[in-house]
């Protein structure tokens, strides 16, 4: 399987590319503005010390990156997908709730404030349309720059990330490392990294603490280029899923200065040994593994890490998709707002 770039770049990654261009300011911007309500969430989180994270999607992906940030305060954090909620609900008395939906209006938002006569009195939102139904429904954190156009989830991740590090900070985490992170982006070459990608058939991302990043970056992979792309945390990836590595499924990794740091690491040399190639988005301080492909970054934990490589992976998922399909970002079997179940 061989990649040949576009000639001409396709309307739906053009669209993708004018969000791209304005995430940073408009994340700074919403955590600017975020801060009186997420001192009222953060208020909620320390009388219940409970928390219940619902979204689909995107949505979702972001949930499971800031569960751990969360747990590292005390809280017992838990992101569910809404749909789950809906066929199997966890208990929702007794925790602080956050529903996110960057449009506000998709059909398991929808039918999850029915079912439950609006959620309770600990319920919040996360959303970028202050008009949705969302917002209107519960108090919520509003992204700033209104809702995401193009399709695959880009500035809107960025964006929510924003609105939980005004939260996070409202509980006493430190910012100063996050905030940096957008207000000075990096932007380490992807080249070698699409080059090592340019013969697989699907990809495999993969991560620890920063496994709800993995998971974001993989549904944007699928989305765009229309290959299987999925994620696996890097235990469950361990126990058996390793049968499937080689030269046509590709494995990217998320690494950044925390503990699990050893563990990414030697899944990047196992998989690179199975003869897969292999990327890690790399925020340790630790050596490189041998036959990886390191995109690295300065040494950087949680949500400054988060931050830092999730524009920097946005950039590698799209040009991939770019060289797979004729029109990548159009989508040909969904929509931007999923309104149906």
């Amino acid at each position: 399987m061989t990649m040949s770039i576009s000639k001409d770049r396709p309307a739906g990654l053009i669209a993708i590319d004018r969000e791209m261009a304005r995430q940073h300011a408009d994340a700074i911007a919403s955590y600017e503005g975020a801060t009186a309500t997420a001192q009222r969430i953060a208020a909620s989180l320390k009388s219940t010390g409970r928390l219940l994270l619902l979204g689909m999607g995107g949505s979702h992906a972001v949930g499971r990156a800031v569960e751990p940030l969360y747990r590292a305060l005390g809280i017992e954090a838990v992101a569910v997908p809404l749909s789950e909620q809906l066929g199997e609900p966890l208990s929702i008395e007794g925790k602080t709730i956050l529903v996110t939906s960057q449009s506000g209006e998709s059909a398991e938002v929808l039918r999850w404030f029915r079912e439950t006569d609006g959620g309770t009195s600990e319920t919040f939102g996360l959303t970028l349309e202050e008009d949705a139904f969302l917002a209107k429904a519960v108090p919520s954190l509003v992204g700033s720059g209104g809702r995401e156009r193009a399709f695959a989830a880009t500035r809107s991740l960025t964006v929510t990330f924003a609105l939980h590090l005004a939260v996070l900070a409202a509980l006493g985490a430190d910012s100063a490392d996050a905030l940096r992170a957008l207000r000075d982006p990096e932007a380490p070459v992807i080249d070698g990294a699409l080059a090592a990608l340019a013969d697989v058939g699907a990809i495999v991302t993969s991560g620890r603490k920063l496994q709800g990043l993995a998971e974001a970056i993989a549904l944007g992979l699928t989305e765009l280029s229309r290959l299987p792309c999925f994620s696996l945390e890097g235990g469950q990836l361990r126990h058996g899923p390793m049968e499937m590595l080689g030269a046509s499924v590709g494995v990217v990794l998320f690494r950044a200065a925390d503990p699990t740091a050893k563990l990414v690491g030697a899944m990047a040399t196992s998989a690179a040994e199975a003869r897969s190639p292999v990327i890690v988005f790399d925020a340790s301080d630790e050596p490189a593994a041998a036959g990886a492909t390191t995109i690295r970054f300065k040494p950087a934990a949680g949500m400054a890490a988060i931050l830092a490589m999730l524009p920097v992976a946005q950039s590698l998922m799209i040009a991939f998709a770019d060289a797979r399909v004729e029109n990548a970002g159009t989508p040909v079997r969904s929509t931007k707002v999923t309104r149906s179940e």
